[in-house]
């Protein structure tokens, strides 16, 4: 698996002082991400107990937080030099390897911090994560069922197990483990919108209610928000749809998902030029997004704006040549 890390050039540093006696004393980085006061609160107790790994590993995920993950990297495995004891340092680089795409190297730091304390429950539910990414179900299930055995009140090792049931097509199980999830735990946003996904499936109004406490849980997140106008769609109240896109829009002006649904809506409700308006909304913020294309090419055609919905449909190919719509579009509008 190729790691995506590129590790930041430590400009700036004052890498040795003289001291007295001609000891040397390591001096940490000030420029970069090393300049925000958090880092440099931490970076002098570095500088005064070189040795501490805990420091180390504390700045790390200050870093984490600044999203400096190539330098919290290096300070996490400079932890794990100072101190192989702690399982912790070992899961916080698998995490931080697994979010980066690098599987393998996940794999491996995980597997490390088990075999220093099979007992912690961090490093089988992140383990458990990357197995069910990988669709090793079973093995899943083994890491969750070595977790809750010790603690059956952990609400993100009950949630990974309604997972591994809803990739087996077991909604009934999926369902029973995220509410088990919830009862464990109320706030527990990931299960909570689970259920509001599984509901909605099934047609089920009260994923209503799911989606509302899912945003209440986590009010950074839109996704609830976008299943609820999802679940308005698909009814077809557009009205409702329409108005709960408007207001991820307001959250996040970026929201290409809610431009575009609110497009796909209006042009089914013949209005084209408004519809022509959220689509080139879109594209503004992806312009290779080739169903954006399509359907706007679609408007302009239904506009009787001939060559507008050509451009749009030799766009689409030129993004997805295998796009068989916008092949049809050009064969109609050259009759």
């Amino acid at each position: 698996m190729k790691k995506l890390f590129l590790i930041l050039p430590l400009i700036g540093a004052l890498l040795f002082c003289a001291c007295g006696g001609g000891k040397k004393q390591v001096l940490q980085p000030v420029s970069g991400p090393y300049a925000d006061p958090a880092i440099r609160a931490i970076s002098t107790q570095i500088d005064a107990q070189p040795g501490d790994a805990a420091l180390f590993f504390k700045r790390a995920k200050a870093f984490r937080a600044l999203g400096a993950d190539s330098v919290a990297l290096i300070d996490l495995k400079q932890a794990v030099q100072l101190d192989s004891s702690k399982a912790n340092y070992f899961s916080a680089i698998g995490e931080l390897l697994f979010e980066h795409k690098d599987i393998d190297g996940s794999v491996l730091w995980f597997t490390k911090a088990i075999r220093i304390d099979p007992k912690d429950p961090v490093a089988h539910l992140k383990f458990a994560r990357i197995l069910v990414f990988m669709n090793d179900n079973q093995k899943a299930f083994n890491e969750v069922n070595t977790v809750l055995r010790r603690d059956p009140y952990n609400a993100e090792a009950y949630f990974l197990k309604g997972v591994v049931y809803k990739n087996l097509d077991d909604t009934a199980k999926a369902m029973s483990s995220f509410q088990t999830s919830v009862q464990v735990d109320p706030g527990y946003q990931p299960s909570i919108l689970q259920l509001a996904l599984l509901y909605a499936a099934q047609k089920d109004t009260i994923a209503l209610q799911y989606f509302d406490n899912a945003y209440a849980a986590d009010t950074t997140q839109l996704m609830p928000w976008y299943g609820k106008a999802m679940f308005y769609q698909d009814k077809g109240d557009y009205e409702k749809a329409k108005k709960v896109y408007s207001m991820c829009l307001r959250k996040d002006p970026t929201y290409t998902d809610a431009y575009f649904n609110t497009g796909w809506i209006l042009m089914h409700q013949d209005s084209l030029e408004k519809a022509v308006s959220q689509f080139s909304e879109v594209l503004k913020l992806e312009t290779a997004n080739f169903n954006a294309y399509y359907n706007r090419g679609l408007c302009y055609e239904l506009l009787k704006r001939k060559e507008e919905a050509k451009a749009d449909y030799k766009s689409a190919l030129q993004y997805n040549e295998d796009y068989q719509e916008p092949k049809n579009g050009l064969k109609r509008l050259s009759k």
